[in-house]
């Protein structure tokens, strides 16, 4: 599996481990089971019915309707399921892995249409092939979808789990200052953190600096500390503060 570097929006590099193609074979394996399963289950329930019999006498255009209408959700499964499970299908999420976008963002549905719209070059119409050679011919271990939306599929096998990288010890009769810090995302956190112990470790003022601008722009916050590192600190702690109680 290769390493696959994401430079944040504050400009830090933060290093993930690419899905093998193994895993991203078996994540689609699983979701083709899914499909399978579903299809299976809706003829026998309209057979149980009898509706199959009905769909037997209809015209040609007729069953052509109902059968595109069978068959919708298996079109768009992939589609669906990675925008409202943040980059993960129900495959995805077995074999844990994830579709993250390349400058560090949140992928967007915008970039899921994308892949799923190419997934008839890399997928259906080549039976994987095209898809196959891409990723294993590609450094950032992508398929032509991938590299159209900006994306990649990442592992999270190996990394800890986002919600306790971005822990703070916080007392039980701490008193938060910042309620908007919530407009922040657990993701954001852990990026900030991240670049945080940087900048402390490398005494990099500047950095301090653009860390305090970027939540200030984002959260709308203004630092009422006047020092950055003091301000961080809060940050992260009122973040835990409200996101454990809530």
């Amino acid at each position: 599996m290769s390493e696959l570097s994401i430079n944040t929006t504050q400009n830090v590099t933060i290093n993930f481990t690419a899905a093998s193609i193994g895993h991203r074979i078996l994540a689609f394996g699983v979701d083709l089971l899914i499909m399978i399963a579903y299809i299976i289950s809706i003829y026998l329930f309209l057979n149980f019915i009898g509706f199959m019999k009905v769909l037997s006498g209809m015209d040609n255009w007729s069953q052509a309707a109902v059968q595109s209408i069978i068959f919708l959700p298996v079109m768009f499964y992939s589609l669906i399921f990675e925008t409202f499970f943040e980059g993960q299908s129900l495959g995805k999420k077995l074999v844990r892995i994830k579709v993250v976008k390349i400058e560090g963002y949140q992928a967007s549905f915008g970039d899921y249409l994308i892949r799923w719209l190419f997934r008839m070059i890399d997928i259906v119409i080549s039976s994987g092939v095209v898809g196959f050679i891409s990723i294993i011919m590609n450094k950032k271990a992508q398929r032509l979808g991938d590299m159209a939306a900006g994306t990649s599929v990442i592992t999270l096998r190996n990394n800890v789990n986002i919600s306790s990288t971005i822990l703070e010890e916080i007392n039980n009769d701490y008193k938060p200052i910042y309620p908007l810090v919530i407009k922040l995302s657990d993701n954001d956190v852990r990026i900030i953190k991240e670049n945080f112990i940087k900048a402390k470790a490398s005494a990099d003022l500047e950095l301090l600096a653009k860390l305090t601008e970027k939540i200030e722009s984002v959260t709308g916050i203004k630092n009422q500390s006047g020092n950055h590192v003091d301000f961080i600190n809060t940050i992260m702690k009122d973040y835990n503060f409200y996101t454990q109680s809530m």
